[in-house]
């Protein structure tokens, strides 16, 4: 099987509209696809509505899937992340695990060995390659007015987070609580169905400097020279790993649990309270380097297996 990477062809949906649509446009869209150029084998990657709708739609069509990021878990079936990850799991042909733990729980649920493959996690390979493009197109702390190693740097966006008014309130509290505690910027580039949700909600935002969304080059940047960041997303807590930059949690559990095992990371959920504890742990914890992901080259591994399918 040959590889290349060009420009997409296909563009399968677009625009808003409620989840339970997009998903069943999209696997339409998918089966469309697949019957009119069926592909030799077709990978997915992460724990999104459009990985679980792919899969479905190409496991039906008895073409080959590949699971990248497979086996991640965090155990709350309340998360729709979580069913978008076991379900591909379960019905894929091979399954791309970024660490031996991934491997585990993919084990343990009666997944055959020889199906998995650890490689690493390509988030390594994205960190390695695009800091170094970041940092040659910009400077995103000029742009803010930031100094390296002096603000909070924060990100929220998970539907269990910010659609409920007390988590979000908490969360809100909770980053005002650090901004008074140690006087640096607290910076949020903010999404702008969050930024509506909280205006509805009626939060107070006092003391956060709140920023329109910014390109992943100006984010990677924002984010490696942080002295703290606090995240909801299960990726910004394994690239603040990567990157040697303490990590709070606003979640109660964490599918990365590698984070939590190196240190560099710790869950605080949405309590005001426990969250400035949490800060205050992780600024005096002097967190190192360890990355468990990897070694920046889990996209050369999986290119070669796929080769041999």
């Amino acid at each position: 099987m040959g590889l290349s990477c060009q420009e997409p062809t296909t563009t399968l949906m677009s625009g808003p509209g409620p989840r339970q649509n997009k998903r069943e446009r999209f696997l339409l869209g998918v089966e469309r696809v697949r019957e009119k150029e069926p592909p030799e084998v077709v990978l997915v990657q992460g724990d999104t509505n459009t990985v679980l709708a792919g899969t479905l739609a190409t496991a039906k069509l008895h073409i080959p899937v590949e699971h990248v990021e497979a086996g991640l878990r965090s155990f709350d079936r309340s998360m729709p992340e979580e069913i978008n990850r076991v379900v591909p799991d379960h019905i894929s042909d091979y399954l791309f695990a970024p660490t031996n733990a991934a491997r585990e729980y993919l084990l343990n649920e009666g997944i055959p060995d020889e199906t998995i493959h650890v490689t690493g996690n390509t988030i390594v390979d994205a960190v390695f390659q695009n800091l170094e493009i970041a940092q040659r197109k910009g400077d995103a702390l000029s742009r803010f007015s930031l100094t390296k190693g002096e603000y909070f740097h924060v990100t929220a966006h998970r539907a269990e987070n910010v659609d409920d008014k007390s988590r979000l309130q908490g969360i809100f509290h909770g980053l005002q609580g650090i901004q008074t505690e140690f006087d640096i910027p607290v910076i949020f580039p903010i999404h702008p169905r969050t930024q509506k949700i909280l205006f509805t909600f009626g939060i107070s935002y006092d003391g956060i400097q709140i920023i329109p969304p910014v390109g992943s080059f100006e984010f990677l940047q924002l984010e490696a020279n942080a002295r703290l960041v606090l995240t909801d997303s299960g990726g910004v807590q394994e690239e603040t790993c990567i990157l040697g930059v303490p990590c709070v949690t606003l979640r109660e559990n964490t599918e990365p649990p590698e984070t939590i095992d190196v240190g560099s990371n710790v869950l605080a959920g949405t309590d005001a309270d426990r969250i400035v504890m949490a800060a205050r742990k992780m600024l005096e914890s002097h967190c190192g380097r360890t990355n468990p992901f990897g070694d920046g080259k889990a996209g050369k591994r999986i290119v070669e297996i796929s080769k041999t399918v």
